[in-house]
Order: C-alpha cells, then structure tokens, then sequence
C-alpha cells in the first residue's frame, strides 16, 4: 500500500500528519511511503528525517498523492 503524506496549505498549520517515527512504523509493515518535500519543515522536521526513515521525497503535492492509496494530512486540502 502506498501512502502519501503532503505538507499543509494552510498557512497558519504547523503540524504535519506524519512523523518520522510513525513513517518508520507503516515502512516495518511493508507499506510505501511518499513525502512531499518541506512537508514537515513548519514542525522542524527535516526531509532527511523522513528519508532516515524510509520515506522516498517528492517535489509536488501531485507528485505525493499519485496513485497513492492512503493521503494523510491535518486539515481538509484545499478544493482543485
């Protein structure tokens, strides 16, 4: 299963939905996980954080959630 974590938009939100811990837990059972890039930045997590713990990076929202199964993010996103 593919999940995909995207950083928030609004610009008020400092929370991220993931954390490398909890990246470490889905990637143990056996999920892939995609991080958008500066994803965790408003909560001083640094993307090499994520990739530590096995998370691959991507630059784009779209990038993170394609063909993803699961997106996990704080605050309903934003409509298209």
């Amino acid at each position: 299963m593919k999940i995909a974590i995207t950083a928030e938009t609004a610009a008020d939100e400092t929370r991220v939905a993931a954390t490398p811990e909890t990246v470490k837990h889905y990637t143990a059972a056996g999920h892939e996980v995609v991080v958008q890039k500066g994803a965790g930045a408003r909560s001083f997590i640094a993307d090499a954080d994520y990739e530590a713990a096995g998370a691959k990076l991507a630059v784009s929202a779209a990038e993170t959630v394609k063909d993803a199964d699961i997106v996990l993010v704080v605050r309903r996103p934003d409509a298209p």
